[in-house]
């Protein structure tokens, strides 16, 4: 696997029997990512991302926001620029520290993946070391399943991380989700809502209505760094519930199920 085959789910679809659908041939016999009207005429659920977007994210928002005002304040404008061109191009700058991010907490998520996958000749060796440590340090020693998709009678799709299962009881296992981001102190480092509510998705999509759950985030500033954010049952719960609202207002907005 190069490392470039990672994909994040985000905005992606899948077949009723949890097989990725993300690009589809179009009329052109090109193929181009996958649409709500191609999911309608070949019976697609979407990604549990793709739900949970519907959510508003109020500290992403609050970044977008800084980041717009930052690219203004250092982006000059050019001599007799039209002012809504010089707009756009601002708004193009401020996008560019974030996909930056993407691209680099991509490239660490494969590298995490192949360790998994005992693969060799990885980079980010630092990253990966310092997260395998912190799961084997929480967790104990488990063979892992990385990126293994699944469909929910629901409606909704996805592909997981990493688990393992219980070989006694197929419910019961460990659930992780990796995120990278900018942090060198743990203790300011915490999940979210929507942290919670994918994990708690992956547990009823995944069959292991019994799975511990916990984010894994790894430090994209501070090589080794990693933090592991466990949720409790009652969270998990809540979060389930707190996803098939957000599951039904979608189905619904988009005549989809």
């Amino acid at each position: 696997m190069k490392v470039s085959a990672y994909t994040s789910e985000a905005g992606h679809w899948y077949t009723r029997k949890g097989e990725p659908m993300y690009t589809i041939e179009g009329k052109n016999k090109k193929m181009r990512n996958t649409t709500l009207r191609d999911a309608r005429a070949h019976d697609l659920v979407p990604s549990v991302t793709t739900i949970l977007n519907v959510a508003a994210k109020p500290g992403l928002e609050k970044w977008k926001m800084q980041q717009v005002l930052f690219a203004s304040l250092t982006l000059p404008r050019r001599q007799d620029e039209p002012e809504e061109e010089y707009l756009s191009r601002i708004m193009e700058d401020s996008k560019e520290q974030g996909r930056a991010a993407a691209d680099e907490g991509t490239k660490i998520h494969a590298a995490i993946q192949q360790h998994y996958e005992n693969e060799s000749g990885y980079p980010y060796a630092e990253f990966v070391i310092g997260c395998d440590a912190k799961i084997h340090e929480t967790f104990g020693d488990h063979k892992w399943v990385c990126e293994d998709s699944f469909a929910h009678e629901s409606g909704f799709g996805g592909k997981c991380d990493m688990y393992t299962r219980s070989v006694d009881n197929p419910k019961v296992g460990i659930i992780l989700d990796i995120k990278t981001k900018e942090f060198d102190d743990p203790s300011k480092v915490d999940g979210y809502d929507e942290h919670l509510m994918q994990l708690a998705a992956y547990r009823v999509g995944l069959g292991m209505t019994q799975a511990r759950c916990a984010n894994v985030f790894v430090s994209r500033s501070v090589p080794g760094l990693t933090v592991i954010k466990e949720w409790d049952e009652a969270e998990l719960i809540k979060g389930w519930k707190m996803f098939y609202k957000l599951l039904e207002f979608w189905q619904l907005k988009n005549d989809h199920r």
